[in-house]
């Protein structure tokens, strides 16, 4: 494979989620290891460990538990991300923790995934585990969800298992805002249905996880409907060449923009037309998500970092007042009367909490309307109030215009994860 066809290559961004010990790490590692992903001194460091333990196999979940702690606990803690290539597409990875007091760890490696695998134990089927990872992958709009019933081979890989497991599944899915669930039997430590076909499950007409991840459609993920433009920056070489270059440098977060149209800025209001559009050093006549891209526009207007490229007839809202849901990430419990910084898009305003709403129990998955207090890991509703209007759309709507972070103003760290409601 040349550098050019792998740099073209399409990329699928996919999260897992399950309980503790229901094989996250162990299938990860048997993905990589039956797709010959890893290298030879992985895999020779990976069998002395296994050997070391008196195991009778090689241990792949220590191809992603990469800290000191999780290895000798067998538990992941942290959110390893993992990447790899096949002849058709090139991945990468987060693998999350299934404890409830790493929550916080799930949103965060999977807020930028097309597909989330939840996984299940055939011997234990959907526990409570099972509902919040779900809820999570739903709340935080991740298009393709794929349920790798495991462990098949503890359970004689008997198809009724599985129908009921994906039966009592499928009951509560109705309830999530998912497109598209898919059901997998797997045995991760043997590889049934993972890389390579099971001749466990004849029963099963259903392709291997692998094929599903490879083939899975996913260019319908971004929104492609709504041109939004975040400018990062402004490009002005000052060389002799390009004396009176002047360029807007920023990522597509949705819809086409096209050499020759007329488009909008804001928050000034002004019109321009886009007069050239380059991708690194090529001039290209379109831009689509999720592009990195520079315009130039045929008419010099003062835009900035922050504004935001539209059209006409397609603008987001404008508001000081927004409602959200947050993951709350940091340790120290929310203060109602602090102020924040909010980074959004490409722009930073401050901004105050008004209002907590509610905030989900995570073990019921119900709205708890009483209990005000957010500490790490809850996820909760707000109403918020910035000191300038942010130009927005939905979280259902668009990902990239409808998400938000909450940083400190003083230590810089990151204080919650939002999504626009």
């Amino acid at each position: 494979m040349n550098n050019e066809s792998y740099l073209n290559m399409e990329l699928l961004r996919f999260t897992t989620a399950g309980s503790v010990d229901d094989g996250k790490s162990t299938l990860i590692g048997r993905l990589l290891y039956d797709s010959k992903s890893i290298f030879i001194d992985q895999l020779e460091a990976i069998t002395k460990i296994s050997n070391r333990k008196g195991l009778d196999h090689i241990d792949l979940s220590l191809l992603t538990d990469g800290l000191k702690d999780e290895r000798e606990q067998g538990i992941t803690i942290d959110v390893a991300y993992r990447y790899f290539a096949t002849p058709k597409r090139k991945f990468i990875i987060a693998d999350t923790p299934g404890h409830i007091q790493y929550t916080r760890n799930m949103v965060t490696g999977a807020s930028t995934a097309n597909v989330a695998l939840i996984l299940i134990d055939a011997r234990k089927g959907v526990i409570e585990q099972t509902y919040r990872h779900s809820f999570i992958a739903s709340l935080l709009q991740i298009p393709h969800l794929i349920v790798c019933v495991n462990k098949m081979d503890l359970v004689d890989f008997d198809e009724k298992v599985f129908n009921d497991i994906v039966s009592v599944y499928e009951n509560f899915a109705s309830k999530l805002d998912v497109k598209d669930i898919r059901f997998i039997p797997i045995s991760a430590l043997q590889g049934d249905n993972v890389v390579n076909r099971s001749e466990n499950t004849n029963w099963y007409q259903g392709s291997t996880l692998m094929h599903t991840l490879e083939n899975m459609h996913i260019g319908s993920d971004q929104n492609h409907l709504d041109p939004r433009f975040s400018v990062q920056t402004i490009i002005r070489p000052h060389t002799t060449s390009y004396h009176d270059f002047r360029s807007y440098a920023g990522r597509i977060d949705g819809g086409i923009f096209r050499k020759g149209e007329e488009v909008l800025v804001l928050p000034s209001g002004l019109k321009n037309t886009i007069k050239s559009i380059f991708y690194g050093n090529t001039e290209i006549t379109e831009a689509f998500p999720p592009m990195s891209v520079s315009m130039t526009l045929t008419d010099e207007i003062d835009i900035s970092r922050g504004d935001i490229i539209v059209k006409q007839n397609n603008q987001p809202e404008v508001s000081q007042d927004v409602e959200v849901m947050f993951c709350w990430l940091n340790e120290n419990p929310l203060n109602l009367s602090g102020k924040y910084f909010l980074k959004h898009t490409t722009n930073g305003v401050r901004a105050v909490f008004k209002e907590i709403v509610y905030k989900i129990d995570m073990k019921t998955i119900t709205r708890n309307e009483t209990d005000k207090e957010i500490f790490t890991n809850d996820i909760f509703r707000a109403k918020i109030r910035t000191t300038k209007p942010l130009l927005f759309d939905t979280y259902r709507k668009n990902r990239n215009t409808g998400s938000l972070i909450l940083v400190d103003e003083v230590t810089n760290e990151t204080l919650a994860a939002g999504m626009i409601v």
